[in-house]
């Protein structure tokens, strides 16, 4: 992928992302905490779950160092900074998401062709930085999806957040 590609990639991540969000604002606040018995029980911890990873992952790709107890510290951090019960409402998680959101895309806007290829240890083994990117993208769509099915438990529709219909209404 090219820089081209990941900056389009983020930029319908920030666009579904945002769809998710405003249909969310639809939700009274018992059905945004309301639990579904889903991966992460609601809808407020959904959301929590993927400005979560966003924030993880960047703050991940800032290291100086990428060892076992910068990980670790990293995850204690988000379980205190992203924890689902500190945003009681979307309002509340709303200055947070909005924080993280313009720190990635600093970030994915000041990446170079040849940083897009650095190496960086994930787990046992090196990943180009790129993989870890659409790691991400294709994380937050896979709970995107999830959302989706609880809106609809809600008794809602959801908006569809379709990388085509992001092409379609112009936004590449």
């Amino acid at each position: 992928m090219t820089k081209e590609d990941i900056e389009l990639l983020f930029a319908y991540d920030r666009w579904a992302n945002g769809r998710a969000l405003q249909q969310s604002s639809t939700l009274s606040t018992e059905q945004f905490t309301r639990n579904l018995g889903g991966s992460f029980s609601s809808v407020r911890g959904t959301l929590v779950h993927i400005v979560g990873g966003e924030w993880i992952w960047l703050q991940f790709w800032k290291l100086p160092s990428h060892d076992a107890d910068a990980l670790a510290t990293l995850r204690a951090r988000r379980e205190t900074i992203l924890a689902p019960a500190q945003f009681p409402t979307l309002d509340a998680l709303r200055p947070k998401w909005q924080e993280i959101e313009k720190e990635l895309w600093d970030f994915v806007s000041g990446l170079t062709s040849e940083s897009l290829e650095q190496l960086i240890p994930v787990r046992n083994t090196q990943l180009k930085l790129v993989h870890t990117l659409q790691h991400l993208a294709n994380h937050s769509t896979y709970h995107r999806g999830q959302l989706a099915l609880m809106i609809r438990q809600l008794g809602a529709e959801p908006l569809p957040t379709d990388f085509h219909v992001f092409l379609a209404e112009g936004r590449s």
